[in-house]
């Protein structure tokens, strides 16, 4: 017999450690109705995490078969923040499901699922266990300046860009052809990754990044 029955608002603990191994410290905004103005008030920076598909209604499409795990209220939230976020000219990082709502709220929209495209499950080879992929990165881009040229990263998604959002650059691509990065060249730091940076306890560059641009906006008056 369970003694509580509830629900919680969570995030999984490695993007918490990864922000604070790189120097900044960390804070949860769960999805609420309102409000996102005031949180980023409070903040220098934003990370935008992975997790449950983007509701197709969001960029103007029917709900695909594969596409599960809705949550309208997180997307509200997200969506509001990195508007926000963006206008403001506040860091940005957004992963996975990150970059893509990223990618959404540019105006850009989504592949459902992305088997069909690409004829293969390599992004997310099983549910609940990470695929690896190799990712080319454009030379010159701050995200090649940051990573290199080409690097092995862990993913699991089975979504994606598929129109790319006018003001967003493509700087990475998976060997199927699959946009795994993207930068907004008119702000001062806003990167997304479609893989899993906060899973390479070893590697934090992507979130000392943020840290870094995040702690110029702190020394601004």
């Amino acid at each position: 017999m369970l003694a509580w029955e509830t629900e919680f608002a969570m995030l999984q603990r490695t993007y918490v450690d990864a922000v604070a191994a790189a120097g900044g410290v960390p804070v949860l905004l769960p999805p609420v109705e309102h409000g996102a103005t005031e949180a980023l008030d409070a903040l220098a920076g934003l990370v935008l995490t992975g997790g449950a598909d983007v509701d197709p209604a969001r960029y103007g499409e029917e709900q695909h078969a594969e596409t599960a795990g809705l949550r309208p209220d997180r997307d509200s939230w997200e969506l509001d923040l990195c508007t926000e976020a963006l206008a403001r000219d506040l860091p940005v990082l957004g992963v996975c499901r990150g970059l893509q709502v990223m990618n959404v709220a540019l105006g850009g929209t989504l592949t459902q699922h992305l088997p069909d495209a690409v004829g293969n499950d390599h992004h997310r080879p099983q549910v609940g266990v990470f695929g690896g992929v190799r990712v080319r990165l454009a030379p010159g881009t701050g995200l090649a300046e940051l990573l290199g040229g080409e690097l092995a990263v862990r993913c699991h998604h089975h979504q994606a860009i598929d129109r790319l959002a006018a003001d967003l650059t493509p700087v990475g691509w998976a060997p199927d052809g699959t946009v795994e990065a993207v930068e907004l060249p008119t702000r001062r730091f806003a990167l997304g990754v479609q893989w899993h940076p906060e899973e390479d306890r070893d590697d934090v560059r992507l979130f000392t990044a943020l840290v870094t641009a995040a702690a110029e906006v702190q020394k601004c008056p």
